[in-house]
Order: C-alpha cells, then sequence, then structure tokens
C-alpha cells in the first residue's frame, strides 16, 4: 500500500535503491538492490532486508525476516518527540491496553519496539532521532547508525528561471512543498504571514479527507496552489530555486526530504523545530520554530526575505548530502553487518 500514494517516504526508499545501485567503490562489493516484491518474491531469498517506517505493520516485515534468519536493517523514522518520559507513558498504556483485553491487543508503541529489537542495525536520519530511539524505546545505542537522507545532484544546480516563466512570480515568495494538511499546518503559516506582502505558493496534493482544508486555503488571501509536481520534474527544483523562503510548519518531521532539496538550491528555510535535523552553524539560512509559534514564524520568514543569505554558502550546508556519499555509507553498513556472525548485532 505505500506505493499508492506520493510523498518523502516513497521518494526515499526510491531514490536509496537507485543510489545503492550505483555505488561504484573499489573496496565495497558489487550490490544488487530492489523492492521487495511480497507477492513473488520470500524474504528469505535475500542476503539482507533493509526496512523503511517501523510503524504500520512492518514489525510483522521484520519478525518474518528474522525468523528466516535474514539479518535486517530497519529505518524506523521516528518523531525526535519520543523523550523517555514519552516512553514510559507509552509502556504504561501498552501493559494497560494488554491487561484491559486479555493481551488480545498491542500498542504500535510495542510494535515498534519490536521492530527495533530484532533489527540487526538501525539508522536513525539525525542526533534527535538517534536520542529518541535510544530514550523513548529503549534501544542500545551500539547498533545505530546515522545517516542522513541524500539529495538528488539536480537540486544543486537549480535555477529559478524556469518556474519564474512558468508561475509569473517576479518577486520575493513563500513556498511550501508537501501534503497538504492539517499536520503539515499550511494553514496557520499562511495566517501568520497576513499583510506582509508575501505571496505563498503550494506544491502538493491534498487527501480527500483534506480537501475542505485546501479550500480555506485557496480562500485564504495571498495564496496560491499550483498542485502536485513529480520529484523528477526540473519545474521543482526550479520553484525551490526561484523561492525566497521555503516554509515547513509542521506539527513534526523526522529528516524532511523538501527541506534538504531547497537548502541545495540555496534557499533559506523556516521550520518546524521537531525535527531530526541538525545543521552546525546553519542558524543564518535555517531557523527552526515551533509548530504554532504563527508570530516565530512571521519574524524569521520576514527577516529571511529582507536579509537573504548568500546562496553558495546555503548550498554548502548540505554538500555533504549527496547521493554517492550517502549511498556509500549505506553499503558500508549492509558488509558490516553481512559479516558478523549470526545471531550478533552491529556495535560501535
Amino acid at each position: 500500500m505505500l506505493f499508492q500514494r506520493e510523498g518523502g517516504l516513497q521518494i526515499q526508499v526510491r531514490e536509496t535503491i537507485g543510489a545503492l545501485n550505483r555505488v561504484r567503490d573499489d573496496e565495497l562489493p558489487r550490490m544488487e538492490v530492489e523492492l521487495v516484491d511480497p507477492n513473488r518474491s520470500r524474504l528469505a531469498s535475500y542476503d539482507l532486508i533493509h526496512v523503511f517506517s517501523a510503524i504500520n505493520g512492518n514489525h510483522r516485515i521484520v519478525e518474518s525476516a528474522s525468523e528466516a534468519g535474514v539479518p535486517v536493517v530497519l529505518s524506523p523514522l521516528l518523531s525526535p518527540a519520543w523523550s523517555r518520559a514519552a516512553g514510559w507513558r507509552a509502556r504504561l498504556a501498552d501493559r494497560l491496553a494488554g491487561r484491559l483485553t486479555d493481551w488480545n491487543v498491542q500498542t504500535s508503541y510495542a510494535q515498534t519496539k519490536r521492530a527495533l529489537q530484532l533489527a540487526r542495525l538501525v539508522i536513525a536520519l539525525g542526533g534527535p532521532e538517534r536520542d529518541a530511539i535510544r530514550s523513548g524505546f529503549l534501544i542500545d545505542e551500539a547498533k545505530i547508525r546515522v545517516l542522513p537522507n541524500g539529495i538528488s545532484p539536480h537540486f544543486f544546480h537549480a535555477d529559478g528561471a524556469l518556474f519564474r516563466r512558468h508561475s509569473g512570480l517576479d518577486g520575493p515568495f513563500v513556498l511550501m512543498v508537501g501534503a497538504i494538511s492539517p499536520y503539515k499546518n499550511q494553514l496557520g503559516l499562511a495566517r501568520a504571514l497576513a499583510g506582509a506582502g508575501l505571496p505563498v505558493v503550494l506544491i502538493g496534493s491534498a487527501q480527500r479527507a483534506d480537501q475542505g482544508y485546501l479550500q480555506s486555503l485557496l480562500y485564504t488571501p495571498g495564496v496560491r496552489w499550483l498542485g502536485q509536481i513529480g520529484h523528477d520534474d526540473p519545474l521543482l527544483a526550479s520553484a525551490y530555486a526561484a523561492a525566497s523562503v521555503l516554509a515547513l510548519p509542521s506539527q513534526g518531521e523526522v529528516l524532511p526530504l523538501t527541506v534538504l532539496e531547497a537548502l541545495a538550491s540555496g534557499t533559506p528555510v523556516v521550520m518546524t523545530d521537531q525535527s531530526a535535523l541538525e545543521l552546525p552553524g546553519g542558524g543564518f539560512a535555517l531557523r527552526q520554530i515551533g509548530w504554532n509559534d504563527g508570530a516565530g514564524q512571521r519574524r524569521a520568514v520576514c527577516a529571511l526575505v529582507d536579509a537573504p543569505p548568500e546562496r553558495a554558502a546555503v548550498r554548502a550546508l548540505v554538500a555533504e548530502y549527496s547521493w554517492p556519499r550517502v549511498a556509500a555509507a549505506i553499503a558500508r553498513c549492509y558488509v558490516e553487518l553481512l559479516e558478523l556472525p549470526e545471531g550478533v548485532d552491529c556495535a560501535v
């Protein structure tokens, strides 16, 4: 069901597969990486399984692979909000649910923890996610690696001219890319920017349940919706490069591709502070504000519009996130895991 819609996770999976198959390193074996087709393939036919996301029943995939003796790498994509206290409350709720239902009901927390425990190596997208895995789910840090998402090369060379011709926008504007929903909070930012004289451009689609939310956005002065634009469409990269600021005021993110891609295009970002993204020294181009702090978001956006950072310096913040570098690091994790004796987890 994952690929019945399009979003950051689907792009991450496809891009990871493509980048791994392109790895050329004399110190690494050639590998063949493919998306598992559960109707045609058995997990036991693979040397290693990499599972993306620890929720929505994916713990069953980890369990099945483990039972077949196939080592599992897990990218759990967990919110940094999982603190030690949040984990304690979730474990208490799981025990209560079990007792009330004679252990016939299991919470999503318990399923996620099970997947993390069975995986022989866990990949976190940043330090905050690593801390959430360790503190919220009590997973040994020794089997956690921190590796970011990669960024496609064409974003680093993006130019805004194509988008400006397509849209007719000549002046400053704020761009928001992603699913249109209350969780992403586009309406909150659009209202916070009321009267600032900054058009807000939306790229993305809304599910049927969020059509009313989309209509509210379209009734908001200054908001313009362009619908969905494909990840590989040059118009998307050009939109990033043309924007004055990319905004992502959602209630929580792990390591959002849209932010990395905007920075790679040289565009500064205002985003939620509930994220795994850490860019030391990046405060001049990356402002992280509470999702419900409209006044703070407005100040941050206007400051970046009034004094835009130098584009080359913005791109340099994410230069190490290139796909060849990230894919090679993932491949080394695979090799490390396959060289370990069965039943032994990776250790630092």
